[in-house]
This record gives structure tokens, C-alpha cells and sequence, in this order.
């Protein structure tokens, strides 16, 4: 059994330091190890791999374009909003996501969202329940999932340039646990 003192000398043979820096040294053992009765050889030092060169600030950078973003906040125009408060907006497509896996419901408001935007729906109502904290790494065991996610779906979706906004469901529609995706026209 080789201690942890001479294993970690034969590490810190094998470091090439970085420029401006002393290679680090390995501390004698206390206790030395029992020695076999025949050592088999140390295998032989890999030689460090050449660092790949970097490329030159400026040189072969690729502009990432903006992340999607669904407009959560954008203002309605005021007969909108009064629609909305009133509760006499109608959908025009209904989508109630309970009952449904993440995956299944993911898959549901995509493909939803796409027969709205082919039969030119101006509103879809999202059924999805109410919100709860949800830990990201969840994989819908507890309640609200699939609330906590949607709005990162609806952003990362194809669909995000074609939502004009978004707005909590007047109670009759379902309030805290249903939204409002108020599509672009002819988007």
C-alpha cells in the first residue's frame, strides 16, 4: 500500500508549473511505507500534453445573439387590460396542462401553441395550477411544477417572438392557476 505522502510526490513529478511559479515539492513521509518484497517499477512519467494555443482576442469570436424573452410585463392597450380585469376576454384555445408529466406538458403547450398560432387564436388560457417554489432539479413530484416551469418554456420556446403577453387568468378562467398568452397578430 503506497501512503498518500508518495502518491502525492509522484502527482507533483508529473506538474508542469505555470510560468512564474516553482514546481511544488513533496514533503517527506513520517511513517514510512512497508516495502514489498518485490516492487513492481513505477510506471514511466507521462509527458504533459502541449497546451492548445488560444485564439487572439477578436479572432473567430461568433456573436451570440440575444436569449428570447417573453414579454411578461408589456403593457395592453387599455381596452386589454380592462378585458382582462373585467373577465370578458374569451380564449379562443384552451390548454389544461393538469394530469400531465413535465415532459407531457411541455410537449402539450408547444404543440398547442402551434395549432393556436395556425388557426390565428389572438388567446390561448393555459390551465396549469397555482404556483408554488419549486425546486429546479424537480421532476414534477410535488405540486405546481409545471407552473414554476412554464414561463422558462414559453421563453426558450420557438414561440417567444409571437407572444405579444402575458397575464394571470381572471377568476372565472381559473385566476392564480391559469394565464392568458396573448399572441402577436399574424405572428
Amino acid at each position: 500500500m503506497i501512503s498518500r505522502a508518495a502518491l502525492w510526490a509522484r502527482l507533483a513529478e508529473t506538474v508542469t508549473p505555470l510560468p512564474g511559479r516553482k514546481a511544488p515539492t513533496a514533503s517527506p513521509s513520517p511513517v514510512a511505507a512497508p516495502k514489498a518484497a518485490n516492487p513492481a517499477p513505477p510506471p514511466p512519467a507521462a509527458k504533459p500534453l502541449p497546451s492548445p494555443a488560444l485564439p487572439k482576442k477578436g479572432k473567430h469570436q461568433i456573436p451570440m445573439p440575444p436569449p428570447p424573452r417573453v414579454p411578461v410585463g408589456v403593457s395592453l392597450d387599455s381596452h386589454w387590460e380592462r378585458r382582462f380585469k373585467s373577465g370578458r376576454i374569451e380564449p379562443d384555445l384552451t390548454l389544461d396542462l393538469h394530469d400531465h408529466s413535465l415532459d407531457a406538458a411541455y410537449t402539450r403547450v408547444i404543440a398547442g401553441l402551434d395549432q393556436a398560432r395556425s388557426m390565428g387564436a389572438r388567446v390561448v388560457l393555459v390551465i396549469a395550477g397555482r404556483e408554488r417554489p419549486v425546486d429546479p432539479a424537480d421532476r414534477s413530484e410535488r405540486r405546481g411544477a409545471i407552473r414554476a416551469k412554464l414561463l422558462d418554456w414559453l421563453a426558450a420556446s420557438h414561440h417567444a417572438g409571437s407572444i405579444a403577453a402575458v397575464r394571470r387568468a381572471h377568476r372565472s378562467h381559473g385566476g392564480e392557476g391559469a394565464l392568458y398568452l396573448v399572441l402577436k397578430r399574424g405572428a
